[in-house]
């Protein structure tokens, strides 16, 4: 491992990996955000980070300076790290791993990734990501699941991801674990493109749930769950003072309801075809 450096090497028992990279496939943090919420949940504890210098342009992405709580400025870099958490009583152990999309040199940057993979022997790695939509936040939002291998799409019952086009780094590491025979599996959640803040924390919620499920653990995700609640309260006060956009959600309601009467709502196959023009579209305009 040339640019990853590990402080430690942690005892696990064929880990699990969440993965989740920040930027255009984390619609409104969502999947960043469950990612940093199960490893707090988790106590996970940081073991490894990747070098930033060789594989970002700091002109597209750039630095960070935050004040902390005494007013001190603080730098931080673009970059991946890695968080590992024991459950020997409530399941498997868990790498957690955090970043950005890298600029410069991903074959490289995926050799990193899976030869940590192998050290550690992990035994499945699951990533998350969150796109923009037609969907309501009055409604749950949805969670896809997909996977490559046939046989764990079964098992999982999840969708076999049949994409062909342009890709991101999330791609590039799913092939990656293909060609080892390593199983991977992505979640993608459906983030209401009408919601223009940082942050959603129902898109996040719902993220979780699907993980526990897919994963057969859980979280106590009461904090998540009420910040969820006060969200869409927040959102239902900017409607009632907004006629033009509650007049569109309206008719979004409407269309929806009509949709589900009718049994048309989209299938899960549809939906990852949604899934896969986004990344279409999003990397030609890159």
């Amino acid at each position: 491992m040339r640019y990853l450096t590990m402080d430690q090497k942690p005892e696990l028992e064929s880990p699990v990996v969440i993965l989740a990279f920040t930027g255009w496939n984390d619609a409104a943090s969502a999947a960043s955000n469950a990612a940093r919420f199960a490893m707090r949940r988790l106590g996970a504890r940081k073991f490894a980070s990747i070098e930033p210098e060789p594989f970002f342009t700091f002109t597209e992405t750039r630095p960070y300076v935050r004040l902390d709580s005494s007013g001190e400025r603080q730098l931080t870099w673009p970059g991946n790290e890695f968080y590992y958490a024991r459950t020997p009583s409530q399941g498997p152990d868990y790498v957690i791993g955090i970043g950005a999309e890298p600029n410069l040199r991903w074959r490289t940057f995926t050799e990193e990734y899976m030869e940590l993979f192998n050290t550690l022997d992990v035994s499945m790695v699951v990533s998350l990501g969150a796109l923009i939509g037609e969907a309501s936040h009055r409604r749950p939002i949805s969670v896809t699941g997909s996977a490559a291998d046939p046989s764990l799409a079964r098992e999982l019952n999840l969708q076999r991801s049949r994409y062909e086009g342009p890709t991101g780094i999330l791609g590039i590491l799913h092939n990656a674990l293909q060609e080892a025979k390593r199983p991977s599996v992505s979640l993608w959640a459906t983030v209401p493109h009408y919601i223009t803040n940082e942050q959603c924390p129902p898109a996040t919620l719902a993220v979780l749930q699907r993980m526990q499920q897919l994963l057969g653990t859980s979280f106590d995700l009461d904090e998540i769950e009420a910040a969820s609640d006060g969200f869409r309260d927040q959102l239902e006060t900017t409607l009632a003072g907004d006629p033009q956009l509650r007049s569109y959600l309206e008719r979004l309601e409407a269309a929806l309801a009509e949709e589900e009467a009718e049994g048309s709502l989209p299938e899960a196959t549809d939906l990852v075809g949604d899934i896969e023009q986004f990344l279409r579209e999003n990397s030609e305009n890159d």
